[in-house]
């Protein structure tokens, strides 16, 4: 039975919107160990007492998802500092640097002189439905 510390596979098929997002359908299983943060808290939360070979379908709200969309995650900068503007179109993914941490960002506008750039996260915001079935589970 799944608990905290358990080190547990399992098979998933990411349902976001009516399309499929990501499956572990013809890779090996995800793994995780239970309690320690590795998956989403509303995924962790329903798998707690589920044993092997059990399946479930999971609904997680944003904020035990990926969270709400963050009004502040979203800025506006100039198109000069962004290298290679004049090819970017709405719904490019960006890398930034801050402070030598890595983001990345979808491009939501372009205007004359700004790019405006969303880091939140792309599944922010969004209901997450999840089919998973539990294929080991080790103490």
């Amino acid at each position: 039975m799944i608990k905290d510390g358990s080190k547990v596979k399992f098979d998933y098929t990411l349902t976001v919107d009516g399309q499929v997002a990501d499956t572990s359908a013809g890779r090996a299983p995800l793994e995780y160990t239970h309690g320690a943060g590795h998956i989403i808290k509303g995924l962790e939360k329903e798998m707690t007492g589920m044993n092997v070979g059990d399946k479930k379908t999971v609904i997680v709200k944003p904020e035990e998802g990926y969270g709400l969309v963050l009004e502040e995650a979203i800025r506006r900068v100039p198109k000069s500092a962004v290298g290679g503007a004049e090819n970017l179109k709405v719904g490019d993914m960006v890398g930034a640097s801050n402070a030598g941490h890595t983001f990345r960002a979808v491009v939501k506008e372009i205007t004359d002189t700004e790019v405006v750039l969303d880091f939140n996260h792309p599944l922010a915001g969004k209901t997450l439905t999840f089919e998973v079935e539990v294929k080991e589970i080790n103490d």
